[in-house]
């Protein structure tokens, strides 16, 4: 068995240890919280230790705080990050390097300059084998995750016949539980965003792959609009849904109305966290004009890094092989489940 520390109870962490505790081979040593509020209690009520930086145990005097995030992170073989965002780049360098530590990063991070945390963006579909004996990986965005879902298929299946894929990113302006980021009345856009640099890092730097961002003022996923181009006439529409057909984390939709209605069916069904964990296709907008095939998809933000995070942490920490790593991380996530109820809710008239 080993051990497991959450290092932050946000969004993401608190997701990523309330699944990772029902993993039989793992032991989850507790979670780290930086700031004294509602989710320390969350946490606590929920059965795990929390650990507090320990130059501010004292602000933690008013719950039971088990110790220091510094004395977890010695105590266990991996540490998932998943600390306010920017603190990953200190936490390699403050706690994880000086206690010899292993560690995944969660996505807005860096792989290059002086302030990479990792070498290795890590896709489950595309790379799952390079992440064996990392001591430092990073898990792509939720954005970065989804478009390796799309875009390797298609490079499996076209290869050179795809000549361009150009992408148009509207991002969530903040996750369902961040109360503290008001959306605004405003669209906003990203000049130089990282997602183009992150997925070229593990799709290979000659991915005719261009990207525009921009943030909308809603809670409820990201939507990308992406453009493929091919060398040639287009294939059908029939033809590319098929391609994603037994898809992991890909489910097919008809009829959806938005976001939001994905979002309230998965709340009725009582997904996790209202969680679908998959990257949803808009069937009946997928259109093909002469050379060029166009699709919609949503990406459940949030929820699409969780059962990443287990796959990665299979590898660093097993090097189990891939299939039986994905058998796994479905035992806990249920996401053929979750994508048969999707596509029978949401299905062809």
């Amino acid at each position: 068995m080993k051990r497991v520390f959450v290092n932050g109870y946000g969004s993401i962490g608190s997701r990523i240890a309330q699944f990772i505790t029902d993993d039989k081979d793992i032991e989850v040593v507790g979670v780290g919280k930086y700031s004294p509020d509602d989710k320390v209690s969350d946490a606590i009520a929920r059965g795990f230790k929390v650990f507090a930086p320990k130059n501010k145990l004292d602000s933690f005097k008013n719950f039971k705080i088990s110790g220091s995030i510094e004395d977890a992170v010695s105590d266990c073989d991996l540490v998932i990050d998943a600390s306010p965002g920017g603190l990953g780049y200190t936490n390699k360098k403050t706690l994880y390097e000086p206690a010899n530590a292993r560690a995944i990063f969660q996505g807005g991070e860096k792989i290059t300059g002086e302030k990479s945390v990792a070498q290795l963006i890590f896709n489950s579909r595309v790379n799952y084998e390079k992440a064996f004996e990392r001591r430092f990986v990073m898990q792509g965005s939720c954005n970065v995750t989804g478009m390796g879902r799309i875009i390797q298929p298609l490079k499996e299946k076209y290869g050179k016949r795809v000549k361009r894929l150009d992408a148009a990113l509207l991002r969530r302006w903040a996750d369902l539980e961040d109360s503290k980021t008001k959306t605004s009345d405003s669209i906003e856009w990203t000049v130089k965003p990282h997602h183009d640099d992150d997925v070229k890092s593990y799709m290979g730097a000659d991915t005719p792959l261009f990207i525009r961002v921009f943030k909308v003022p809603t809670r409820q996923m990201h939507v990308h609009l992406m453009d493929i181009r091919f060398d040639g006439p287009a294939p059908s529409v029939d033809e590319i849904t098929n391609l994603y057909k037994n898809e992991y984390g890909v489910a097919t939709l008809y009829g959806a109305k938005g976001t939001k209605d994905i979002r309230d069916y998965a709340e009725s069904i009582n997904f996790s966290f209202k969680d679908t964990n998959m990257i949803h296709i808009h069937a009946d907008l997928t259109e093909v004009q002469d050379d060029v095939v166009k699709i919609t998809y949503s990406d459940d933000q949030t929820g699409i890094v969780v059962p990443e995070n287990h796959l990665l942490m299979q590898a660093m920490l097993f090097n189990r092989k891939r299939e039986d790593a994905f058998k796994h991380t479905e035992d806990l996530f249920h996401m053929a489940e979750k994508k048969k109820a999707l596509e029978d809710h949401f299905k062809k008239q």
